[in-house]
């Protein structure tokens, strides 16, 4: 096992590598950088000073140049300063990274809290009236378009009944402390969390309503019926860990979806977290900003695959990594 971790970590090496040249050639060559949209419309800015600024964020450079210089300073650690906040990345993404692990943490427990129970019962009761309903309740969520429904929960919960908040994180002009501020983060946190677990936890559902399906016609759980033991048993010790095995991958790919996923909803509800400071960069053409956001969610990536290639051994004792 140690030698695989290891294995494994030198090639995520060489993967984010390769995942760093595609960002930053996709980041400069998108149109409209940093200095384009400051001095739009300004007349007052000569060719001279725009040229001077691009030299100052250091977008005089070409795509080459410009990313041995960014990753020479990379591997010290060092990602750039935002150019919105004017302050080095690392700190912009320590200081918004809360809301989007609050966010994104929650969100993924309560679908896999939801997604397996429901994909077990839908799989034991396959073609009844509750596993249509199931079913079609998971594709609608997976068909929804993430804009949409949070507009519509806006309408209902917080337009029409006033119950929730419409967007942000705290209620403007309040000065709630200790208790009655984290009520206040939650009430405004309930609308994203529920776009996201709708939106996201119909694929998990059906992944484990098909695995379960194909563990229950498996001969070790007619054996297991056969002999008499109450189906509690054979559903839970022979069946779903079994069933654990597949869905564990899905897991695993799980943790950057939701990262990414952040962008949107944290847009759509003004959150101030990861994803709503990236689409501002991606509006402003903050470079620096977009290169370690995104290197972020690749490090993610790597390291949730990786995560559920262990997980292997630990659900199936069978699996071993030579």
């Amino acid at each position: 096992m140690k030698q695989y971790i290891l294995k494994r970590i030198g090639i995520s090496v060489l993967v984010l590598l390769g995942v760093s040249m595609l960002l930053y050639g996709i980041c400069r060559m998108v149109p409209g950088d940093y200095v384009a949209n400051m001095t739009a419309g300004n007349q007052n800015i000569t060719p001279e000073m725009e040229q001077r600024m691009r030299e100052v964020y250091g977008l005089d450079k070409g795509v080459v140049e410009g990313y041995v210089s960014w990753l020479k300073d990379a591997l010290r650690g060092d990602f750039g300063t935002s150019f919105i906040y004017q302050e080095s990345v690392v700190s912009v993404i320590a200081k918004y990274i809360g809301p989007t692990v609050s966010l994104a943490g929650i969100s993924m427990l309560l679908e896999i809290l939801l997604a397996i129970p429901l994909g077990i019962i839908a799989a034991r009761k396959q073609y009844s009236r509750t596993d249509y309903t199931i079913v079609a309740i998971a594709i609608i969520g997976i068909s929804l378009p993430s804009f949409f429904f949070a507009a519509v929960l806006k309408r209902v919960f917080a337009i029409g009944l006033g119950v929730l908040p419409v967007s942000g994180m705290v209620t403007a002009r309040a000065d709630y402390v200790g208790f009655a501020h984290f009520l206040d983060l939650g009430k405004h946190f309930v609308l994203p969390i529920i776009v996201f677990v709708v939106t996201g936890v119909g694929g998990l559902l059906r992944y484990v309503r098909t695995n379960m399906l194909e563990v229950l016609s498996a001969d070790y759980v007619r054996t297991a019926r056969a002999k008499g033991l109450p189906e509690r048993k054979v559903i839970g010790k022979h069946a779903f860990r079994n069933t654990l095995i597949p869905v564990v991958t899905m897991v695993g790919g799980m943790i950057p979806n939701l990262f990414s996923g952040a962008v949107i909803t944290e847009g759509l509800f003004g959150l101030e977290g990861l994803g709503n400071v990236a689409l501002q960069a991606v509006y402003q053409g903050d470079i620096p900003y977009l290169m370690g956001f995104n290197m972020f969610i690749a490090l993610m990536t790597l390291v949730g695959t990786l995560v559920s290639d262990i997980l292997y051994a630990v659900v199936d004792p069978r699996v071993r990594y030579n």
